[in-house]
C-alpha cells in the first residue's frame, strides 16, 4: 500500500488505497505525520493531522517575522544580503540593489505566506527574479530585455487563461 517518494519525506498511498481502507491511511498519517496522497488524474494532496498543519504555520509566521526584524537592522540585513547566494546562486548575475530588492521583496512575500496565507507569492517573488536573472545571464536576451520599445502601441495581446 505505500511507497516513499524519492523527492519527498513522507510516504505515499494511492487515492484508491484512501477510498478502500481511509482507516488505516488516517493512522499512518497520524503515525507518520503526513502521508502523501497520489492521484492518477489530478494533483497529489498531503494528508497529515490539524496539529502538525498549525505547528507549520506556527513556523512559518515565527520566521517570517525573525527576518523581517533581522531586516530592520544593519547588520542583520547585510548578513542576510550574504548569505543569498548560497540559497539561490543565481544572484550573481544581479547587481546590489536588484539583490537588495529581491531580498526585500522575499522576505515581503514570506511574511504574506505566513500572516495572510498567501502561499504563492514566495514562488512567484523566486520565480520572478530567477527569470530576471536568467534573462542577465544570457547576454542576447539582456540586450533584447534592454532594447527600447518603439512607440506606444505594443500590437495586440493574446490573454490566456
Amino acid at each position: 500500500m505505500s511507497i516513499t517518494h524519492p523527492d519527498h519525506r513522507s510516504e505515499a498511498v494511492t487515492f484508491t488505497d484512501l477510498s478502500r481502507n481511509p482507516k488505516a491511511v488516517a493512522e499512518k498519517a497520524a503515525a507518520l505525520g503526513e502521508v502523501r496522497v497520489t492521484h492518477r488524474d489530478s494533483e497529489d494532496f498531503v494528508l497529515t493531522t490539524a496539529a502538525r498543519a498549525e505547528q507549520r504555520e506556527d513556523n512559518l509566521t515565527t520566521a517570517s517575522r525573525l527576518f523581517l526584524a533581522l531586516m530592520k537592522q544593519d547588520d542583520s540585513a547585510r548578513t542576510l544580503l550574504l548569505a543569498l547566494p548560497e540559497v539561490f546562486p543565481w544572484v550573481r548575475h544581479l547587481d546590489a540593489e536588484e539583490v537588495r530588492a529581491f531580498t526585500v521583496e522575499l522576505v515581503q512575500a514570506l511574511s504574506d505566506a505566513a500572516e495572510l496565507g498567501a502561499e504563492g507569492a514566495v514562488n512567484r517573488v523566486i520565480t520572478s527574479w530567477r527569470a530576471t536573472a536568467r534573462i542577465y545571464a544570457d547576454p542576447e536576451q539582456r540586450k533584447d530585455a534592454l532594447r527600447p520599445l518603439a512607440g506606444d502601441d505594443l500590437g495586440p495581446v493574446e490573454v490566456r487563461a
